[in-house]
């Protein structure tokens, strides 16, 4: 293998498919990145056996090959590469030179035989959305994906395809992340995506409105962005029926602005702590809410205005759930809706129904 191809264009490359190199693994391939010179490019593969990313660059190929590199010590190098015109050269061996500049390196790299191939996917089914509105919706749901094992289909999204709507749905046990947005939906499905490939997914997501192809079949799911592919396995097993989770017709309906109440419990919450844990104490009020809370070194209180319909209740909560809940929400003005002091509270927008949060309660202690 010969190529010659841009510094730049070669480092943002390896930095997407290092995402999905494994940082240690008794298949030292598994460690590296695959490339391959081919036809006036440069492609380049990642792959853990869970999580895929390829991608490729252009690149003047005066000799096709490929070779599998260590991923630390390539993107290390070429990221401090002196030049801009990155030269790399593989013998029969596997010693691969790499120059640039006035930079010269030769590494001993492994057979592409050894890296093994990315999964193919038959019997797919199709659907398109833009970029910026795919990560907008994993943004709005990828912070109440399960990070514990104890379920683990839980540390996955439910992504449910049906009537033109594409929906995501997040549980961990304490709150809730519903999404949703219409789509051209061919038919009607629903999968599991694990948390760990839409958190690098979201990395890899533009703020434009190109569109992300998806394709999914029984076991893997295939996101196309641009010159970058992403497959990923698909996580089994039954998912939360969540619909049952959700409290209808709550007896309280509060409307607050978004950022005040979250400065609001960002302040209250300065006593608390890893060491430190005790809940929020929220009171919601016709006007006003009222918010305290108590540790051993002491007490603090503040209060932000609200227009309430209903009884006033008073609650308890873990302020960094309320706080994800709130910040996911990414609109002005939400809508909480309350059923009583030990039921989920729900976060919906004001208009539509694009979005909705739950967050449990906590039993407060009576004082």
């Amino acid at each position: 293998m010969k190529i010659t191809c841009d510094k730049q264009e070669l480092s943002a490359a390896i930095g997407s498919v290092s995402l999905a190199v494994s940082p240690k693994s008794s298949m030292q391939s598994l460690e590296g990145i695959l490339l391959k010179a081919r036809s006036g490019r440069l492609y380049l593969t990642g792959y853990d056996l869970e999580l895929g990313i390829s991608t490729s660059v252009e690149a003047r190929v005066m000799e096709e090959g490929e070779v599998v590199l260590s991923a630390r010590l390539f993107s290390d190098i070429v990221r401090r590469l002196p030049g801009d015109v990155v030269t790399l050269a593989c013998n029969d061996k596997m010693l691969t030179e790499i120059k640039c500049g006035t930079a010269e390196y030769t590494l001993l790299g492994i057979s592409a035989g050894e890296f093994p191939e990315l999964p193919a996917l038959t019997e797919t089914v199709a659907v398109s959305l833009p970029q910026n509105t795919l990560a907008s919706m994993i943004q709005q749901t990828l912070f109440a994906v399960a990070t514990t094992d104890s379920k683990p289909v839980h540390t996955g999204s439910l992504f449910e395809l049906e009537d033109n709507l594409v929906t995501i749905v997040s549980v961990d046990g304490y709150r809730l992340a519903l999404r949703r947005e219409r789509a051209n939906v061919g038919r009607t499905m629903s999968f599991i995506v694990p948390g760990k490939t839409l958190g690098d997914l979201l990395k890899l997501l533009g703020d434009c409105d190109d569109p992300v192809g998806i394709q999914v079949s029984k076991k893997h799911i295939v996101f196309e962005i641009g010159a970058c592919m992403v497959v990923s396995r698909l996580l089994e097993g039954d998912f939360l029926n969540y619909k049952s989770s959700i409290p209808q017709g709550g007896s309280t309906s509060v409307v607050i602005n978004t950022r005040e109440f979250t400065d609001s419990i960002e302040r209250t919450s300065l006593l608390i702590s890893d060491r430190l844990r005790s809940p929020l104490r929220v009171q919601f009020g016709a006007d006003q809410i009222q918010i305290s809370c108590s540790t051993t070194i002491g007490k603090a209180s503040d209060q932000v205005g609200c227009k309430t319909q209903g009884p006033a209740v008073e609650m308890g909560f873990n302020n960094r759930y309320l706080l994800d809940a709130l910040k996911a929400a990414g609109c002005d003005q939400v809508k909480l809706e309350i059923s009583g002091a030990l039921s989920p509270m729900v976060v919906v927008p004001c208009e539509g129904d694009s979005f909705l949060f739950l967050v449990l309660p906590v039993r407060l202690k009576t004082e």
